[in-house]
């Protein structure tokens, strides 16, 4: 009976988690450009052309890319001249990850209790 009511009441904490900027944060990460250009943004500041560069993509379609993980707050940029500087801002990630990890501990308990669960089973043999 425990195990059901921990089951319902994580699943009713997934469901009450309605934040929109967590939905932006991994909107901005289901696309392998921006998850790209997140991973060049980790060892410092970068201008658009930088980022577009091994993409192979134009500097519109990379401006959309930034403008995506702006809104999401993952990148901010900076206009110098003609020139789009990016860096990336961790809080974010920290959050999202932070908000994984909730899970990920649930799911380590589960499978310390199905471990236990065979452990017995075959004692039992």
């Amino acid at each position: 009976m425990v195990d059901n009511i921990s089951v319902l009441s994580i699943l009713n904490h997934m469901v009450q988690d309605r934040s929109a900027a967590l939905d932006r944060v991994f909107h901005a990460l289901a696309h392998p450009a921006r998850r790209t250009m997140l991973r060049r943004l980790a060892d410092g500041e970068r201008n658009l052309t930088e980022l577009a560069a091994p993409l192979r993509m134009s500097f519109p379609a990379a401006s959309k890319h930034v403008r995506v993980l702006e809104r999401a707050r993952l990148v901010r940029r900076r206009v110098v001249g003609r020139t789009h500087l990016c860096r990336i801002e961790g809080k974010p990630l920290a959050e999202a990850s932070d908000w994984l990890e909730e899970y990920c501990r649930v799911l380590e308990a589960n499978f310390q209790r199905l471990d236990q669960l065979l452990d017995e089973l075959q004692a039992e043999q």
